[in-house]
């Protein structure tokens, strides 16, 4: 199939090797003008390089957009499906899922604003997250076009897309020519780790995977004892003292962190 014509395309932009070569492949496959977006969802990592990666790749200043959605992640998105108690098989409690649609919906409001005709994200052809962006992207807008690199590309190894980048002169930390010892997505509600030490279910966890939270036997031998106050189901104060959504989830975190609380395996 010949690839339709795009002229301008929002990426959802990391600044990583992913998507660092998804913006190459972007600009050089469909010859298409880059514009890209990266989320400050609290994921507790420096995301200002990304621009200077993607000013390096060639993309215009204008077209760089790098927000902080922190507040509009926990009020719109997080406490709403707190409320509903949402929970996917029982167990998952969906802290990766719930910022796809709202990177989605900064990407179309892009889109919409310097007249682009195509959107694209990162996610690889065999999970769900390819889902839950595009049904944004169709909820909000049916007629823009959907580019999912992963399943369009030839690209069949880690080795090839190495191979690329380094054609292509793109920039390459070190720790990404090894194999990594597990990868990580984070963001304000949560952090998840998966890969490599971690698929053998039989074997524990290393301690050093566990970033959000010291372990339970180095956790006071004594209780923290605090007041959560809420107002039409939602938090809005810790001890009494009001707080924005997302000032309070990372109070709630670091209160979690120093008590041993918060982890999950699956």
């Amino acid at each position: 199939m010949s690839k339709p014509q795009v002229r301008k395309v929002v990426l959802a932009y990391s600044g990583g090797l992913d998507t660092s070569i998804i913006l190459k492949w972007l600009q050089t496959e469909y010859g298409a003008e880059v514009v890209t977006f990266t989320a400050d969802l609290g994921q507790g990592e420096e995301i200002e390089p990304a621009r200077a990666k993607a000013l390096a790749a060639g993309v215009k200043p204008e077209n760089i957009f790098i927000e902080d959605v922190r507040e509009e992640f926990v009020r719109d998105f997080v406490f709403p499906m707190f409320r509903a108690n949402t929970v996917y098989e029982g167990s998952y409690l969906l802290g990766t899922a719930i910022a796809r649609p709202l990177i989605a919906k900064r990407q179309v409001e892009i889109a919409h604003r310097l007249g682009a005709d195509a959107v694209s994200h990162g996610s690889t052809g065999k999970g769900n997250d390819q889902v839950r962006y595009e049904l944004a992207y169709t909820a909000l807008a049916p007629d823009i076009h959907v580019i999912a690199p992963w399943r369009e590309w030839d690209f069949k190894s880690r080795e090839a897309l190495l191979a690329f980048a380094e054609r292509r002169q793109i920039q390459i930390t070190k720790d990404k020519r090894g194999e990594a010892p597990f990868s990580v997505d984070a963001n304000l509600l949560h952090s998840s780790s998966e890969g490599k030490v971690l698929e053998d279910p039989a074997v524990e966890a290393p301690e050093f995977v566990h970033m959000r939270t010291i372990s339970p036997e180095a956790a006071p031998d004594t209780p923290t004892v605090f007041t959560l106050d809420f107002e039409k189901g939602d938090p809005v104060a810790v001890d009494g003292v009001r707080m924005s959504p997302a000032a309070l989830l990372t109070k709630l975190n670091q209160l979690g962190h120093d008590n041993g609380v918060g982890r999950l395996d699956l």
